[in-house]
């Protein structure tokens, strides 16, 4: 009795000094840590695009930049048509 747990000690030291484990002990760390980042990715993306539909819905409309009566005369000149005062 006493020879037996004696070589199943000395088979579990054996067996942690080489790398391997004998009985599973929980979750991968690793996978816990990927799953909360993860988690925490998803929850930033959803939430982004929750807020920027709920932004378009309430927002009013981006007012345009006015165009300087220099680039209208050339739209003008481009199209034909003559820039008043000329």
């Amino acid at each position: 009795m006493i020879g037996n747990v004696l070589a199943i000690d000395t088979n579990v030291i054996w067996n942690l000094k080489q790398g391997k484990s004998t009985e599973v002990k929980g979750f991968n760390p690793g996978l816990i840590v990927l799953l909360v980042v993860g988690g925490l990715l998803i929850t930033f993306l959803v939430g982004n695009y929750l807020l920027y539909m709920y932004a378009r819905k309430t927002l009013p409309p981006r007012k345009k930049k006015p165009i300087s009566k220099k680039k209208l005369k050339k739209e003008k000149l481009k199209q034909g048509v003559s820039a008043p005062g000329e």
